[in-house]
This record gives C-alpha cells, structure tokens and sequence, in this order.
C-alpha cells in the first residue's frame, strides 16, 4: 500500500469519525453541554500526552508554547476551537445536528472568505459564485424558517477563523492542538471541580456516563491524528474534497438516524450549498491541474 493510499484511507477515517461523533454525544444530552466540553477537553489533553510520551515528545507542546508570539496564536486558536466544540455539542444536544451539519458545509467557503477578506487572495468567477451561492442559501433559510441559523454560522465562522490564526504557526497538528487543550485545561477543571463541589457533577455518577465522558478525549483526538497523518501525505486538494464526507455524514445522521426534521426551506437551502461546493470543488480541480501542467 502506497503513503498516498494510506493517507486517502486515514483522511476517509478521520471524516467519518468526526461525520458519526453527533451519535456519540447523542448518549450526553442529559449532561449540561458545558461539562460535556470541560471533561472533552481535560481527556483529550490526557490522551494527547499519553500518545507523545509514547513518542518521546513529551516537552513538544510546552516548546510551543515556549515563545510569546506562538503562545498568542495559540491562545486565541484555543478560544476559537473550544467556542467550537461547545457549539458543536450544545447543538446535538438541543436536537439541531442537521444545523450542525450545515455549519460544516458552508466552512470551505468561509475560509475561503476570510481569504480574501484577511489575506487579499484571488479568486475565480466560479468561486465567487459559490460564496455568493451559500450566502444566499442562509439569508433564504433565515426567512423561510423565520430564524437565522446562528449555530451553524458560529461552527463556520469559528472553525474558519480558527484555520486562518493558525495559518502562521510553525507547529504540527497534534502538537498544536494539544497545547490548545492544554491552555483551556485550567478552566474546564476549574469548572469540573466547582460541578462536583456543588454536587452536580456527572462522573462518577454511574459507569456508562463516566465511560463515555473518558471517551470524549479519544473520540477528540483521534480524528485529528488521523487528518494529520493524511495531510502529510496527500495533496490539499485531496484532503478539501475528502473533508466533505465529514458534514455529509452528519447530514445522513441527523436526518436519517436522529430523525430531524428536514422540510422544504432545507431542501432549497442544501441544494444551493451542494451546488455551491460543486463549483468551488470543480474550479479548485482546475486551478490545481493547470498549476501542475508542464510550462
């Protein structure tokens, strides 16, 4: 098996994990989604460093956390990611995984947004067209629902800024991600050990909370080791189309296994997305194939 066949089959598992993990947190809904982050986040970090003790790295996420301007971006990218995760569970458990889903559907195209906006980039009429797609696929499902998807707005906005802080950063994935973790650490056993003094905390309460809790590390972490060991070695173009498996899932579980419900004014909604991320995909593919093209 080839590194690139490798890479394809560790990014499909990444997104499938991340596309089924509304089912796991389906299993929490009786836990307030606050202490559902905080124990997320304290078992991720754990789980983080048993894995770089393993690899004999120990020391690499508090290297880089070592210089002020790493631990900034850091900072802020801990912010981003922890309003996501919570975002992300509140709204499983509020019964709005297809919102969730939409929220990871229109991320691409806010990153690419945030590109031109931040970054000046340049982009084709095909592009354009898309974010000009999605964003009246919101405003259309905003008045056809009579409320603005705020959840799915924050997931993308959220994540896509959070791609965009740490565009700069010189560190790997998992190292980075752990000392994220490690910085929004404090608060989550700040807040866990204020639960549990109240008396209202959930671990320990029974096995199967206590277990799935524990479980919340892993189930962060493992979908991140495996885009990290993808994005090393398949290209980004590969990676971007595989990652729409991740909200695609999501769909499928929150309509077919959850049971949401998905009416007319989503049905338009999606539609316009869909054919939005096939223009920037199909526009993408060509871009990419005319830049490996022999001069």
């Amino acid at each position: 098996m080839t590194d690139t066949t490798k890479g394809v089959l560790a990014m499909i598992l990444a997104c499938v994990l991340w596309g089924i993990s509304g089912l796991f947190y389906n299993y929490l809904t009786h836990i307030p989604a606050v202490e559902v982050m905080a124990h997320r986040t304290v078992w991720a970090v754990v789980f983080f460093l048993v894995l770089l003790t393993l690899q004999r790295r120990p020391s690499a996420p508090f290297r880089a956390l070592s210089t002020r301007r790493s631990f900034g971006i850091l900072a802020v990218a801990m912010v981003l990611v922890g309003i996501n995760w919570l975002v992300f569970v509140y709204a499983i458990q509020q019964g709005k995984a297809l919102e969730a889903s939409l929220g990871y559907f229109i991320y691409p195209l806010v990153a690419v947004a945030l590109g031109i906006v931040v970054f000046a980039e340049r982009v084709g009429r095909a592009q354009g067209l898309a974010i000009g797609l999605v964003t009246a696929a919101v405003l259309l499902l905003s008045i056809g629902l009579g409320v603005t998807p705020w959840l799915a707005l924050l997931l993308a906005v959220s994540f896509g800024l959070y791609g965009m802080v740490k565009k700069g950063l010189a560190v790997g994935p998992v190292v980075s991600v752990t000392a994220e973790a490690m910085l929004l650490s404090p608060f989550a056993l700040g807040f866990l050990a204020w639960q549990h003094g109240t008396g209202a905390g959930a671990f320990g309460a029974n096995l199967q909370d206590s277990v799935l809790l524990a479980l919340s590390g892993p189930i962060t972490a493992l979908p991140l080791m495996f885009f990290s060991y993808a994005a090393q070695r398949v290209g980004m173009m590969t990676v971007g189309l595989l990652s729409y498996l991740n909200p695609t899932l999501q769909f499928l579980v929150a309509t077919l296994v959850l049971q949401e419900p998905f009416g007319l004014w989503h049905a338009i909604a999606f539609a316009m997305i869909w054919t939005a991320l096939a223009l920037y995909s199909a526009a993408s593919w060509r871009q990419s194939k005319a830049a490996r093209r022999p001069v």
